[in-house]
Formats: C-alpha cells, structure tokens, sequence
C-alpha cells in the first residue's frame, strides 16, 4: 500500500520525499518507513558466515524460521472485492506509471506492482523477512550480503525473476533513476550474480554496513527484459511489467488507476503473504479538491477515507449515511514518528542565512491561535524531528551517550546546546497576533541588521527589502497561511501566499526555487540510511532531493553518521536525540502540529483482524465482506 500523511490538517508528501523512498512499498507497510538492518539468528556451516530468513537491526527476530503467518493478520481473510480510497499524495493529479524517476507525476499505489527481496513487518520496529529472497548470507561484520532468490518468482508477464534482474535494477537506479539514489547507495560498491538465483552486493569498506543488507533488500525488483525496448528515463502511463501481486488494469490520467491481483502471482502462500493482498483490487480516485473528495465519500465513490483536516472531522460527520450507521468513524492509535511537518526555509537564500532571521519569520506562526481557531482544538504543537516518541525526541540537558555524541563538535556549537533544554516554539496568546512573540521577532531582526526603512519594510544595508513568499499547489491550506503572511507583514517583512499549479510546484521543487514550502517526512522507528537523503550536505544540492531546507553542514553530517553506525539500539537512540537537538536549535523549519491517530472513516464493507498491527494503519489486512456489501446495496446504500 502507498503511504498516507498521518498528520492532521497536513500538507502533502513532497514530491522529492515521495521519490526519494527507495525501499519497496511491500519494505514500508501503511505509514511506516521501516528502515531495517541486522543480524539474522543462525549460522551457516561456513565459520562466520550467518544465514538466516530474516534480519532485524537490533536483538532477535520475532518470528522464526518456518513461521506461518504474521501475528497480525487474519490467515483465513477471504479473497475479493475492492478497496477504493481518494488519490492523495504530492498533488490532487499524476501523469505517470514511473516512480523511479524527476519526471512526470506519478500515480499513487504504484508501490503495488513491485516485490523486494525483503519484506518488512508491521509489528517490529526493524526486522524484515525473505520474499523474493528465500534466505540471505552475511559475515558478522556485514561487508557483504547475499541473496538466495526463490525460482519460482516470476515477473507479471510470467518471465523468471533472476539475479540479473536484481544488478539490473541496482545499475538502472544509480544510472538513470531520481537523484536521490545516488546517495542512498553509495556505499555499495558492486553487485554480482553468483548463479540465476544467487546475488552478492559488496559494500564500501569503512561504510557503516549494519543497515546496507537492508537498503539492498528492499530495492524494488525491476525486469531487465522489458527496459531492453522501453527507456526508463521517461515519464510513461504505459502500463510496466512488475513484480509484485498487482497489474494496473486501467488508468483515466489524472481521475483514477485501478490494480488489480495477478491471478498468476508466485508468492501467494508464502508466510510473508498470508492475510495480505485480500482484495482482488484497488482503486485510486482523484478529485479537484478535498471538498470533493469528501463529498464522493459521503455517496460511497470510494470506501476509505484518512481524513486529514480537523475542520471536517470536528464539525461534517454528521452525514446521513454515517448516521445510519452505513458509514464506521474511528481514531486508531499512530505509534510511529509524526513530528517532521513544517514550512521549510531554503537555506540555498542568502537571506535566510542568519538563524535569527529564521527564528523571526517561525515566531510570527501562532500555533495556539491556528489550533484553536482553524482546528477546533485537536492538535499538539509539534517541536521535534521525531515528535510522538519517547526515546529519540532531545529532552533537558544533554547526557550520557548523547553528550558524548555532542562533545567532537563542543567548539563549533552554540554554548546553549550544553547548558540549555533543546529549543521549543513559545507558547503563545490566542490573539492571531502574539504581542511578546512580535516584539521577540523585532529584536532578531534588528541584530540580524534588518531593520524598518521607508514604507515601514525590513531591509538590509545594501537596501534590500526582507521579502518571504510561500507557495503550495493545495488550496485547503490557505486558511493556514493567509494569517500567518499577515502577521509577518506587521512584522515589516514583505510576506505573500501563491497558489500554483501541481505542475509548478514539482518543478520548483526540483530546482529548489522557493523561499518557504510546505513538508513532510515519515520518519523512521530505527533511523540510518535515509537521514542523508534529509539532512546531508550531499544531498542539498542533488536536485530532487527531499533535502528541502538545502542544510549542509558538518555537524549534522557528523551526527548523522554516528546515527548510521550506532551499533545497538540504545546508542543509537541517543545519537538521534543528539542530532534532534542541534536540527532544533538550527531554525530550518517553522514545526507545524501533530495528532498521533489515524483519523479514518470508511463504508461498512469489510472485515478486519482481531488487532491492529502497532506500527502501521492496518487497512493493508482488511478484507471485502460480501454480506456486509449486499446489506448496504439491499437498502439503497451503495450502488
């Protein structure tokens, strides 16, 4: 399943955060991105070599060798029926079949078509076990990995899935595929058929290698055959050969896709698939505006709804058919990260330089004021890059292993960091315009040397005016920014609000041609790899990269660093409060607002398990239920 935002009022995933997941969406079920690592559990006759069906980062798998099915999920779910849910994602359209690369918008669900290696588990923080790969080799100090690819998978066009596929798709990603993965496998340095079913990649020596097995395992698996006559490089809503359970069985570009199951699929039984792929398909309907989309629901156009924006959960559902009982509204527990939303400051600006000129534009956001008048009160302010956890949110001072991971860079960080609580937004009056927080903001930008010239406008010395535009393609969100551009213009500062199109807005992320702009990350239960794709100076100036802020700067490459070779939970945990510290007190972003639920609504149509896995939505182990179905049809209630 594609992921869905699970912040609430949220904007859309950026396109570069969207195009920048290189794991297989069967390696991140629902919400979560599962960034996985090792060891697997029992050696191989060859000393120091392990082998294994699954790894995990940190501590013993769950589930052993031989297991029959995920705890989670119902192994007698019945097959068919549809699942249909609203189009979300980076923008209200697509234009393209092609997740791997800048061009084009692509569709979502497309993560359907596609099997890896391995496959993550929703109920683990990072473990992940064998799919198209039946066990995995390893040394202990993980420098290489191979893969013990199953012969009987197969690709949808029926052709043998094969470890030429699997360099093939390595090769394709680094050469021709989006920016971003050039930075994600940098530290393989070769992969290799040992035999048609028997891969090796060899990683960089000195790279931090616990997680690079991983990155290698969730490489969604691309056929060779079919790109010797269809150029990967271009945008295309020509249907692709894939290789997971799903074929796209019809497109409307712009309006709807439709994938539905292979009959012909080679990994229904496996354990890894039991209680998963019920429905026979899925459906993907895109509409104008959320006020559409909404309204579609409400006469059973679609049958699943995430709903994103507090203002119709607390005052529209009130609708005959959730009145009748037709339609089921619940608040489901989100247990993993949702702290990385905010409006993202482009640090390539010379204006935005100065972190007080940062710290003044983000105070003049009166999130007490938005969450009361624009909310109806349901959210929490959000103040760390991993809001909603208890052990990799930065907290008090710092000590133990996170002030070991601060003290190499004592001489170059602000004194604060060591003496002082990591940095938290104000709280502030529920008056729009907070009359301490102007006055806090005056002060920055004063010392920063902008100061109230003629029309009573911030400039520099060089005469320069202060000018701030924020852009967005969702017109959902401009009740969000038109107060906060008026409080920024009492501020002198010339702040302005654009609606652009989706198009534009792609482009201009691309190029990284905006002041401030909306974003969103899902960020990880075991931090590693992806973190050089968000914060790393490699990554600030690969176009298409989810770097949105453009930071590059040797502490956080540093920190970040220590994160990926942390060798146990623990130190790892602490590392990452460290590097959520020195990011808070950087000022890259205004932070927005969280729920920590998943606020859905959907017709009464299906079945589910008996619980509901701890790190993801869980809708992916729902089923069809026909009685249910003809219920509803018999009273009128869907067509």
């Amino acid at each position: 399943m594609a992921r869905h935002d699970p912040s609430h009022p949220a904007p859309a995933e950026t396109r570069r955060g969207k195009r920048a997941a290189l794991l297989s969406r069967r390696l991140m079920p629902a919400a979560l991105a599962l960034w996985l690592a090792l060891p697997g559990p029992a050696p191989a006759e060859e000393p120091g070599i392990i082998t294994s069906h699954g790894i995990s980062t940190y501590g013993e798998l769950k589930y052993p060798a031989g297991f029959a099915h995920f705890d989670y999920v119902n192994p007698e779910a019945p097959k068919g029926g549809t699942m249909s849910f609203r189009g979300t994602g980076a923008s209200q359209t697509f234009d393209s079949l092609n997740p791997f690369i800048l061009k084009g918008e692509p569709a979502q669900g497309l993560g359907l078509l596609y099997d890896s290696l391995l496959v993550g588990s929703a109920d683990e923080p990072d473990s992940a076990y064998g799919l198209v790969a039946e066990s995995l080799e390893y040394p202990e100090d993980r420098s290489w990995v191979i893969f013990n690819m199953r012969p009987e998978a197969t690709f949808s066009d029926g052709e043998p899935i094969t470890a030429d596929d699997v360099v093939f798709t390595y090769n394709v990603l680094l050469e021709k595929g989006a920016p971003s993965y050039k930075i994600i496998l940098r530290d393989i340095t070769g992969v290799e058929t040992l035999d048609p079913h028997r891969v090796k990649f060899t990683f960089r020596e000195g790279a931090a290698t616990k997680d690079l097995p991983m990155t290698a395992g969730g490489l969604s698996i691309l056929p060779e055959h079919y790109y010797e006559t269809v150029p990967f490089e271009e945008s295309t809503l020509t249907p692709p050969v894939g290789s997971g359970a799903y074929e796209v069985a019809s497109v409307q570009p712009g309006r709807t896709i439709k994938y539905c199951r292979n009959p012909d699929y080679w990994g229904a039984e496996l354990a890894v698939n039991v209680g998963a792929n019920n429905f026979d398909c899925y459906v993907y309907e895109y509409f104008a505006d959320n006020n559409a989309s909404f309204e579609a629901l409400k006469v059973g156009n679609y049958l699943f709804h995430q709903e994103f924006y507090s203002a119709l959960w607390a005052t529209a559902y009130n609708f005959p058919a959730l009145e009748k009982g037709w339609v089921k509204r619940e608040a489901l527990p989100d247990n993993t990260p949702t702290g990385t939303q905010g409006f993202w400051f482009n640090l390539r600006r010379e204006k935005f330089a100065d972190p007080r000129v940062r710290e003044a534009i983000a105070l003049m956001f009166n999130f007490e004021w938005t969450n009361k008048t624009l909310f109806y009160g349901l959210y929490k302010r959000t103040d760390s890059f991993w809001e909603n956890t208890e052990t990799m949110q930065a907290e008090g001072l710092p000590e133990g292993e996170e002030l070991a991971a601060l003290e190499p860079y004592r001489d170059t960080l602000p004194p604060e960091i060591f003496t002082e609580p990591p940095y938290t937004p104000p709280v502030m009056s529920t008056q729009q315009l907070d009359r301490s927080a102007i006055r806090r903001a005056s002060k920055l930008l004063d010392e920063a040397g902008w100061t109230i010239g003629d029309g009573g406008l911030r400039r520099n010395a060089a005469g320069e005016t202060l000018k701030v535009e924020f852009i967005d393609d969702n017109s959902s969100f401009e009740r969000v920014f038109n107060p906060y551009v008026q409080n920024l213009r009492r501020l002198g500062i010339d702040a302005s609000y654009r609606q652009i199109d989706a198009a534009q807005m792609q482009q201009r992320q691309e190029d990284f041609d905006y002041d401030l702009v909306p974003g969103r990350f899902s960020m990880s239960l075991s931090p590693s790899l992806e973190l050089r794709q968000l914060f790393s100076s490699a990554a600030a100036e690969a176009k298409g990269s989810p770097n949105l802020s453009g930071i590059a700067d040797p502490v956080v490459d540093g920190l970040l660093e220590a994160v990926i070779s942390a060798e146990d939970r623990p130190t790892m945990e602490a590392r990452v409060r460290a590097l959520d510290r020195v990011l808070r007190s950087m000022q890259i972003w205004v932070p927005n607002w969280y729920s920590g639920q998943y606020l859905i609504a959907y017709w009464d149509v299906f079945g589910r398990p008996d619980m509901q896995p701890e790190y993801a939505r869980g809708d992916a182990y729902w089923w069809f239920d026909q009685e249910k179905y003809e219920a509803l049809k018999a009273q009128g209630a869907l067509r």
